[in-house]
């Protein structure tokens, strides 16, 4: 019995410290520090529920053209990645609890998914936040100085700001830390 619980305890750990390395990058550090490479480009994702998001990348901001003035907590994720799966309740109860302040929106970083089965995936998981998909999704990812490893999320203040980038499985005291941080101000 002890085995068991001590495997299935060091899997937990490595998902919480490592999440989901990237194909082009094997790095499993928990990297909580912003970094100061965001490029120019201006970006039109889709969303799940039909909605398009107009972002702009520039001086290390995140504008999101509908969401201005608002906390974003941007993440990027797999369905394939088993600290994605992970990270989702805490994603849903930030959206409920701070839905007069926040918006969580995940980008999907995964090629060949129909609507379809991104809807399903939401359903099965009771994903209440935007998801953004399609292949401008990649060029984000490179546009906000790359994503190494999954989930990556990153906290942006209201004037779009990154006031947090987090590698790996973020808990839910975590993020909310960050957001009464900025919420204070």
């Amino acid at each position: 019995m002890q085995i068991k619980t001590l495997a299935i305890f060091s899997i937990f750990s490595i998902l919480f410290f490592a999440g989901c390395d990237s194909k082009e990058n094997k790095q499993n550090d928990n990297q909580t520090k912003v970094e100061q490479n965001i490029t120019k480009s201006d970006f039109l994702l889709n969303t799940l529920d039909g909605s398009v998001l107009e972002i702009k990348t520039e001086n290390n901001k995140i504008h999101i053209k509908s969401l201005e003035n608002k906390l974003v907590v941007l993440n990027f994720f797999a369905t394939w990645c088993p600290a994605c799966k992970v990270e989702i309740p805490a994603l849903v109860r930030l959206q409920n609890e701070y839905k007069n302040d926040l918006v969580v929106v995940s980008v999907l970083l995964e090629e060949f998914k129909s609507d379809e089965e991104i809807k399903n995936f939401a359903k099965e998981f009771g994903i209440n936040y935007k998801i953004s998909y399609g292949s401008e999704t990649f060029d984000l990812a490179k546009a906000v100085g790359g994503i190494k490893s999954i989930p990556t999320t990153f906290i942006i203040d209201r004037e779009a700001g990154i006031h947090q980038k987090i590698q790996g499985l973020a808990p839910y005291e975590m993020i909310e830390t960050d957001i009464k941080k900025i919420l204070e101000k």
